[in-house]
Formats: structure tokens, sequence, C-alpha cells
């Protein structure tokens, strides 16, 4: 998956690609919490015992206080398409004794690796990672499909680097999907997406 393609019918669409995973250690760096506090963020969206898809994961700055928010007896399935950015995120999960509650998996151009678990996620996190993907409606359905009914997801892209038109063709994707959307919290410098499975 290195770039994604612009449609016929959204010929102004920009061509983006991968974050290179070197990236991955500024993602991860402490200092982004000045802007972007995961536990603000996802606060009332998150309960103990919950599965929940982090995917676009990277090195793991959500993943982690997902992994604490879910407690003991929750899941976090952080998925990425660079292995680089899964080791590292396993090496910090392990650090923090948060190995049991994380598992990685790593998705392909054609495929999140997903498919076995159908209607049994609670919350998926897609922070900054729909701008990334080929097939945006492809990979809303994959995720739709991994959600219990009623299950929410929360997407957001950068401002700046995402147009509004552009995000725009997200939402009506993921509306398309099987989603409502809801109220979404905000986040600074972000386009932000919260909906409902249908």
């Amino acid at each position: 998956m290195v770039e994604s393609t612009s449609s016929a019918t959204e010929p102004n669409v920009r061509k983006h690609r991968i974050c290179p995973w070197w990236m991955g250690y500024l993602l991860a760096s402490p200092i982004r919490r000045l802007g972007e506090k995961p536990e603000t963020i996802l606060a009332g969206l998150i309960e103990t015992d919950m599965t929940v898809l982090d995917i676009g994961c990277a090195m793991g700055f959500f993943s982690l206080p997902l992994a604490r928010m879910v407690g003991a007896g929750g899941r976090v399935v952080c998925i990425d398409v660079q292995r680089k950015m899964l080791s590292s995120l396993e090496r910090r999960a392990g650090r923090k004794g948060l190995s049991d509650r994380i598992e990685t998996r790593l998705a392909t151009q054609d495929s999140l690796g997903i498919n076995d678990l159908g209607n049994r996620t609670d919350f998926a996190l897609l922070m900054h990672v729909v701008h990334e993907v080929e097939n945006s409606a492809r990979f809303l359905g994959e995720c739709h499909a991994a959600l219990r009914p009623r299950a929410r997801i929360l997407i957001a892209e950068p401002r700046g680097h995402i147009s509004d038109e552009e995000f725009e063709i997200t939402r009506r994707h993921t509306i398309d999907a099987g989603f409502n959307e809801c109220k979404a919290p905000e986040i600074k410098k972000s386009h932000v997406l919260l909906c409902e499975k249908i």
C-alpha cells in the first residue's frame, strides 16, 4: 500500500503516501500529548473489558493508553502495514507491562486481516490513517464488518494535509458503509468524525 488512487468520479482527491516508519518515533513522542491527549480524546468512548481496534496504530501513541483504559479484561488489536512500527509497539507494550492486552496484526494492501473479528469488536480508532489507504470505501467496509451493532468508530484526519473536500469523501464513504454520524469530540488541527454502526 504505497499510495492511494483517485477515482474518475473524485478527480480532485490528492494522492497520499504512507508515513515512513522512522516518523513513528515522532508520532509516539510525549510532546505530541500537548496537542493530542489520548485519554481526553477517548473519554466517554472507551470502557473496561472492551475489544478495540487501533487501525494505523504506528508505534502505539494511542494503543498504550487504550490498553490501560480497557483494563486487564480488555483487548486492543493494533493494525499497521509496517512491521517496524508494530515491532516497536510490541517492545513499548512489554516495557509498560501491557503486552497481555495488546495484539498486533500486519495489514496488507488488500486487507486489514480482521475477518475473524466479525461483529465482535466494540470500538475502532482510525487516527490520521484513512488518507493513506488505496480504497477507503473497502477499508471502511472492513471496519464496519468487524464492529458489533451500535459500536462506534472515531476517524480523525489532519487539517492542512487533508482538505475539507477530501474529508467529505471520507464522511460519505463512512455513511455508505453503514454508519450513522454522532457528535464528535474536538481534536486540535483535525477533521473529526464519530459514527455508530447501524
